[in-house]
């Protein structure tokens, strides 16, 4: 039996495949509120995206709260649970191996919000606009 071979195009959609797949199980567990932490409780916390590691042993999560209202502390209480995001991430995904979990803000938005403040400059729309 031929082995497949493994091209750089194809490791790239598995590492997508499996952070989209991270990315669900924690979306869940917070939605739900499977995790025992009143800070986490009260807040409504998006999972924005999950970067996998090439390996796969390790995993970035980006997270933002709901309307960025206090993201510091969310992130501690998502800090402290870490072993149990890992433990459950392990058990529904029975990869070889375990992925290490960092719970990091995302500040997409809050670039998105700046760029839309430049656009929205006065001199910005001058230079952009057509005469």
């Amino acid at each position: 039996m031929s082995r497949q071979q493994s091209t750089p195009e194809t490791r790239s959609v598995r590492l997508l495949k499996v952070g989209e797949q991270v990315r669900h199980v924690i979306s869940e567990l917070l939605s739900r509120q499977m995790v025992h932490d009143e800070v986490l409780s009260a807040h409504s916390v998006s999972v924005t995206e999950v970067r996998m590691s090439p390996d796969l042993r390790h995993a970035a999560v980006f997270v933002k709260p709901l309307l960025g209202a206090d993201e510091a502390l969310v992130l501690k209480a998502l800090r402290t649970n870490t072993a149990f995001f890992q433990k459950e991430v392990a058990g529904k995904l029975r990869l070889k191996y375990a992925a290490r979990i960092k719970f990091l803000p995302d500040e997409s938005f809050d670039e998105a919000s700046r760029i839309d403040r430049l656009l929205d400059d006065p001199r910005v729309k001058r230079d952009l606009s057509e005469d």
